[in-house]
Parts: C-alpha cells; sequence; structure tokens
C-alpha cells in the first residue's frame, strides 16, 4: 500500500493523546485487507495488547476479543484501543457500547466494506430485520447510508479507502492547545478523608462524592447520573474506600465484576493512601477499621443485603426493574446509571424504576455529572456517535407544542425516506419515543429506517411532532409457517400470533392480518388531552380495512389497561412472568375490525376468562390486585362461560354472605363468581376498592387470611372474613339464582 495508514494512525493517536480526546479510523476494503492493515498499526502503535479489544466474530488478533452480542461485557471498562468488524454484522447497540469504552487518547477503528456500497449490502443484522411474511431483499439500507454520511462529514474521523489505496479524510483537527484548569474546591463541611476530595478531578465529581456523603443517614438513597465518562462510577469508588476506611461495609453489585472495574480501582487507590496495611484486590477491599468494599452479583447482592451498611449499584441501566426493587432493601443505597447510553435495559431504570424509587421510604438525592473525565469536553467521537445513533434525540422543546389539542393537530405518516431526508422530524419522532419508553435503543433506530414491516405514524402540531406510534404488520403468514410456529418453531417480529400460537395452542391465530402498536409516546407538555387516542384513531382509520385485527403489548399497570380499553381494545392474555426490562407482567390486547379479527379476540378472551381464576394461585400470585382488577375488567364484557354454579355451589355461597357459611370450605364456585363480576362489572354491584382488592388477594390468589387482612389493614382475621362475607352479598343478590337467594331470605329473616 502506497498510503501511510500506519503513519496517519500514529498521527492520529498523537493528536487524541495531546488533547485527551477519541479519533475514529476507518478502514473500508476487503476484510483481509482491513486486518492486515489493522495488525500493522497495532504493531506500531505503543499500546499495550491488554488495552486494546476486537469486536468481530473471530479471534484474529493476540488481544481480547468479543463478539458484538457481547459488547456489552465493556460496559464500566475503557481500552485505549477497540477494533469493530462490521463486514458480516453491524448491531447499532453494540457500536453504543463500544463507543463509551474507547479511553480519553484512545482510538476506535471501524473495519468495513467499500462505504460506497456498504449501505447496499446485507448482513446478518439486517436479516433480524426480515420478518415473516418479508425477506431480506425487502429490507432498505438506510440506516447505514446515513451512518455512511455521518462518518464523511464529522470532524476526528479518518477514512482510508483500501480498495483506491487513498485516504479521503485524515480526520486531523489541529485543535488549540488546552489551557490548564484549576483542581476542584472540596465542600468546607466534608466528612470524608480530605484525600478523598483531593483524587476527585473535576467539580461534578466533587458534588458527586459529596452527595454520597449522605448515605451516613439512614433510609437514604443517592442516584448519579452521567453520560459515559463523566466519572461516576470513580466518584462510587472514592466514596465506598471512604466509607470502608470508617469501618463500614459497602457492598457494590453491577450486571458483571468487570463492570465495577473503575469503582474498585479509585476504591483501592483511596484505601492504600490512607491505609498502609488494607488489603486490596479487583473485587474485595478490607481495611484495618474492619470495613470492607466487596462485589457480589446481583442475586447473590439481594441475599447479602442484610449484612450490609451500605450498597451501591454500578450501571444500574442495565438491571431489570426487577431486581432494582428489591435492592430497594438495603437502607441506604446509591445508583450509579448511564443516560444516553441504551445499556441494558435502555430506559428501564429513569422511566420506570424511578417512580419506585420515589414511592419508596428513602430520601432520594439527585445527582447529575456532565463535565467529561475520560476525555475532554466536545470530543469528537462522541459527538459522533450522539448523531449517528441518536443517542441524544429530543422531542421538541416544550414551548413549541404546549397548545396542542386534538383539533389542532395533522395526523402524518413518517415515511423512512421522509425522516432520512429530515434530520429534525427524525430526531423529535426518535426523541419522543426515546423519552417515553423503556425500551428504545440504537437498534431501534435502524428498525425505523429499514424494517419492512414497521410503519411511524405521528401527530403534528406547527409541524413539530407531539404524538408518534410505532406500529408493526404481524400475522397474514403461510399454513407452512404457522405450522412451524405450532410446533416449536419461533418467528421473529409476529408477538401477538406467536404468543397466540406457539403459548395458548392457536394453530389458526397467525392467520388474520394484524397491526400491533409497538410504541405509542405524547408529549409530557401536551399530556392528557386526548392526543394519544386520536393518534390511535387515526391508525384504525387508515389501517382498519387492510387488517383484521389492532393490537398491543405492554407493562400491564391500571392506568394503561384504562387507556387501551377506553380505546376499544380487549386483553386477552397476560404473561406468566415479569418482563425484566419494566419489571411488570404483559398484557396483549386487541381491537378487531371485521369479523376475522372478532374471532380470534372472542376465542381468546373467553379461554383467558376460563384460565384467569387458576393463574392467579399460581404463576399470578403476586399479581397487583389493581393490576388483576383491570385487567379483567378489560375483557370483552360477554367473554368466558356464563356464571353456572349448582344449587349447591350457590348455598355454599350464599351461606358465607348471609349466614353461617365458611368461605374456606369450598372456595371454587366463589372463584368463578368473583371473576364473572369483574369482567361483568355490573352497575348494580357497587364495592369498595377495598373489597374487590379482599376478592383478588383472598378469594383469587388464596392469600392466607393473615396476610390479607395485614396487606389491606382490617384490625383482625375475623374482621377480614366478616368483610368478604358482606361483599359477597351483592353479588349474591345481581347474580344468585333461586336457591341462593332462598339461603339469603331464610337467614335475612332471623
Amino acid at each position: 500500500m502506497d498510503v501511510d495508514v500506519v503513519g496517519l494512525a500514529e498521527s492520529l493517536r498523537g493528536e487524541a493523546e495531546r488533547t485527551n480526546e477519541r479519533r475514529l479510523l476507518v478502514l473500508a476494503g476487503a476484510r483481509e485487507r482491513g486486518y492486515d492493515t489493522l495488525e500493522s498499526i497495532l504493531d506500531t502503535l505503543s499500546v499495550p495488547i491488554t488495552e486494546t479489544t476486537l469486536v468481530g466474530p473471530d479471534d484474529r488478533l493476540r488481544c481480547e476479543q468479543l463478539p458484538q452480542s457481547n459488547a456489552g461485557e465493556l460496559l464500566g471498562t475503557t481500552r485505549d484501543v477497540i477494533a469493530v468488524d462490521a463486514h458480516d454484522n453491524l448491531r447499532p447497540n453494540a457500536l453504543g457500547k463500544v463507543v463509551g469504552a474507547v479511553d480519553g487518547g484512545g482510538l476506535l477503528v471501524l473495519l468495513t466494506p467499500p462505504l460506497a456500497s456498504w449501505p447496499d449490502r446485507r448482513d446478518e443484522f439486517d436479516a433480524s430485520l426480515a420478518v415473516p411474511p418479508f425477506d431480506i431483499d425487502d429490507v432498505t439500507g438506510r440506516f447505514k447510508r446515513r451512518l455512511v454520511e455521518t462518518l464523511r462529514v464529522h470532524r476526528g474521523i479518518a477514512i482510508v479507502d483500501l480498495e483506491a489505496d487513498s485516504v479521503d479524510a485524515d480526520g486531523l483537527t489541529d485543535p488549540a492547545p488546552q489551557l490548564p484548569t484549576e483542581p476542584p474546591t472540596p465542600p468546607a463541611d466534608h466528612r470524608f478523608p480530605m484525600a478523598t476530595y483531593e483524587a476527585c478531578l473535576t467539580t461534578d465529581q466533587v458534588d458527586a462524592v459529596a452527595a454520597l456523603e449522605s448515605l451516613a443517614e439512614t433510609e437514604r438513597a443517592v442516584v448519579l447520573e452521567a453520560d459515559r465518562g463523566r466519572g461516576k462510577s470513580s466518584a462510587a469508588g472514592l466514596a465506598a474506600g471512604a466509607y470502608a476506611v470508617a469501618g463500614e461495609d459497602v457492598l457494590v453489585t453491577a450486571p458483571a465484576a468487570r463492570n465495577t472495574a473503575e469503582l474498585f480501582d479509585r476504591a483501592g487507590d483511596l484505601v492504600e493512601c490512607l491505609e498502609s496495611d488494607a488489603v486490596v484486590d479487583s473485587r474485595r477491599i478490607e481495611t484495618a477499621a474492619g470495613g470492607s468494599v466487596r462485589f457480589r452479583n446481583p442475586d447473590a447482592a439481594i441475599d447479602a443485603l442484610a449484612s450490609a451498611d451500605i450498597v451501591m449499584v454500578d450501571e444500574a441501566a442495565a438491571l431489570p426493574v426487577a431486581t432494582l426493587e428489591s435492592l430497594l432493601v438495603a437502607d441506604r443505597i446509591a445508583f450509579a446509571t448511564t443516560i444516553h447510553g441504551y445499556e441494558g435495559a435502555g430506559r428501564g431504570f429513569s422511566v420506570r424504576f424511578r417512580e419506585r424509587l420515589s414511592e419508596s421510604d428513602h430520601d432520594v438525592i439527585d445527582c447529575q455529572l456532565a463535565e467529561p473525565i475520560r476525555y475532554a469536553a466536545g470530543d469528537p467521537v462522541e459527538v459522533w456517535a450522539f448523531r449517528a445513533l441518536l443517542l441524544d434525540a429530543r422531542p421538541p422543546v416544550k414551548p413549541l407544542v404546549a397548545d396542542a389539542v386534538p383539533e389542532t393537530v395533522d395526523y402524518r405518516q413518517l415515511e423512512p425516506a421522509d425522516l432520512l431526508a429530515d434530520e429534525p422530524l427524525l430526531r423529535e419522532a426518535f426523541g419522543l419515543l426515546v423519552l417515553a419508553h423503556y425500551r428504545t435503543e440504537p437498534d431501534d433506530l435502524a428498525r425505523l429506517l429499514d424494517a419492512p414491516n414497521l410503519e411511524a405514524r405521528a401527530l403534528v402540531y406547527d409541524g413539530h411532532v407531539v404524538s408518534v406510534a410505532l406500529l408493526a404488520r404481524e400475522g397474514n403468514l403461510s399454513p407452512d409457517t404457522r405450522a412451524m410456529m405450532y410446533e416449536g418453531g419461533r418467528v421473529r417480529g409476529n408477538m401477538l400470533p406467536d404468543v397466540l400460537t406457539s403459548q395458548l395452542r392457536d394453530e389458526a391465530a397467525a392467520e388474520p392480518a394484524g397491526l400491533r402498536v409497538v410504541r405509542i409516546a405524547t408529549h409530557h407538555a401536551a399530556r392528557s388531552r386526548g392526543l394519544g387516542s386520536r393518534l390511535l384513531e387515526c391508525v384504525r382509520d387508515e389501517f382498519g380495512t387492510a387488517v383484521d385485527w389492532l393490537g398491543t403489548g405492554f407493562g400491564a399497570t391500571p392506568g394503561l389497561l384504562a387507556f387501551w380499553r377506553e380505546n376499544g381494545y380487549r386483553a386477552i392474555h397476560v404473561s406468566t412472568t415479569r418482563n425484566d426490562a419494566s419489571g411488570e407482567y404483559s398484557a396483549l390486547m386487541l381491537a378487531p375490525t371485521n369479523n376475522d379479527g372478532q374471532a380470534l379476540n372472542d376465542r381468546h378472551a373467553d379461554w383467558f376468562v376460563r384460565r384467569f381464576a387458576a393463574l392467579c394461585s399460581d404463576a399470578l400470585d403476586d399479581l397487583e390486585p389493581d393490576v388483576a382488577r383491570a385487567l379483567l375488567r378489560s375483557v370483552a364484557d360477554e367473554a368466558g362461560p356464563s356464571l353456572s354454579l349448582t344449587d349447591h355451589e350457590w348455598r355454599v355461597v350464599a351461606g358465607a354472605a348471609y349466614g353461617p357459611g365458611l368461605f374456606d370450605i369450598d372456595p371454587g364456585p366463589f372463584r368463578d363468581l368473583a371473576v364473572r363480576y369483574f369482567v361483568d362489572d355490573p352497575a348494580a354491584v357497587d364495592l369498595s376498592d377495598r373489597e374487590e382488592r379482599l376478592f383478588v388477594l383472598r378469594v383469587l390468589q388464596s392469600r392466607d387470611w393473615e396476610t390479607v387482612a395485614e396487606r389491606l389493614g382490617y384490625h383482625s382475621t375475623g374482621q377480614c372474613m366478616r368483610a368478604l362475607g358482606d361483599a359477597v352479598c351483592p353479588l349474591v343478590d345481581c347474580y344468585g339464582t333461586d336457591a341462593a337467594l332462598a339461603v339469603r331470605d331464610r337467614f335475612a329473616e332471623r
């Protein structure tokens, strides 16, 4: 090769080190030539092999190698050089995680096909977008085309065309020399040793350590939020070390031990500075005062909460919400979490878990770190990644949409080509999805632009997106595909037909064509005005004649169930396990648009009602009572079998309500009666919320009397038992046969 690529790499590395920034080098061309060039670069650069990682399918170099599917292992770690082999596959999520792991002064190297032809090539990730009945030829290359455009126009990115033996861009920015900055000032009333604050590199980090001092008090929670490279893990480590020196036991958890490397490095450095005889290793630190910093994986950490004084959770956004909730048992706890990174559970932490945290007994202190530490502010690679993956996408600012109401908005198709040509429109629509949902991530940007089964629709106010829906075409599958699903095979993308076929054993469920609402979000400045309902109405008007059903699936809460019910959707299923990201059980709902869709809805609503009571005493025995109530009220009124208790069963029920009978003798008929009541929601019966929760906890979920009495605030189990009998009385009046009413009248005469 005539072009001195190695010399270019040395220049990029030198400039990156002088400015504490990163640089990106694209080696575009044949794969083998790219690897040969990369090996020459690594042989020349003064980078330890231990500080180099190859993210790709093969172990081609003498360094750490990870497949893109395992890129999350780099969270909480740093490398001087990371190379990504994008020839056979490029996962946007993996790229987002990799970028954040490159340290200041480091290089990110992309091995790609020729850039001109790359968008037209289909890879493994593209194949995942080709959900039946579509195939890979239906997948477009818009995401890669946009990615290539960003590579060409952003500063700090060098592009080498290996086929043409030329440098399309050298990536050098010739920045002005950096001016020295004053060290941050510790707070005057600090509790931690001065060395703790002397180790801080920015004022933000000082503020974070000071916030963590509050964990000396009981019932405290501290949340550190920052983009990657702002020093939140280091701040947590400094605080952990200071507490250990004071004799406290600090329990640290994260998705994996390697994610806490920075935390333990900083904690260990501080402890060794303050104590000469401390025991320090990568997962445990012990101090002379009897304190410690120890790592446990999340499940083990939950079991060890009682033995810890303080708990610190690193990379909290990558943990399931249910795990985070379990950790809240800790009296003093800190969460360090990444924003704009979409790691792991994405925004599950900020969208779902923060609600749980605010409802807890903890006094919560929030601290955000904005000033970069790992690399300088304005780092070109961070600027590029934020734009290329829309990591900082935001909906329009509040004043632009604050006056939007259903009568003043326009319904708009968001065609991928239009989004690609209109960056502000793309950022507003995607930003609204990001802020409103806990699972939106860079992969979803590629799906939005390339997936053939997806549609996007929006309400716009004065040209700005105020409400947006992401829609997926499902069903309409061939007999062979339906049979394969029924026999245990999986079909990508068809969530509702897949569940109804594989789990609920309905081989015909994937025959009707449907449209699932994958996401729907309304700007926070214009919520509770009917805009979401207006958007769903417009979607139904547009697609109602083209599909047999509209559907949705989501983490079930009473509010969301009520919203979908008000918009004509009816519950047909609830999952038997909690969603890892939201910590909630997922509900499936349908809105039929014709007879075929109605038939699908009717049979699954019927099956759902028939099995619900049994589920409540088994897999759903921890389902929140208010969710159970809302689920049954969201089923079609005519669903399920009619109430057909025998005369004897009615005498048992009426005897427990009006006479000396006992619920415990035969709970079965009470369960049938309770389910029928919730589904029908008869106007003639007016039970209190407390009485309905009593039905769920005791009748449906078979909780013991003591637990139910304590949960619902009854003074004794006897009072709780009498309350259940009183609550059954109006149901006997409403549904009871002659046999039941005869029992009622017999005891009413006494």
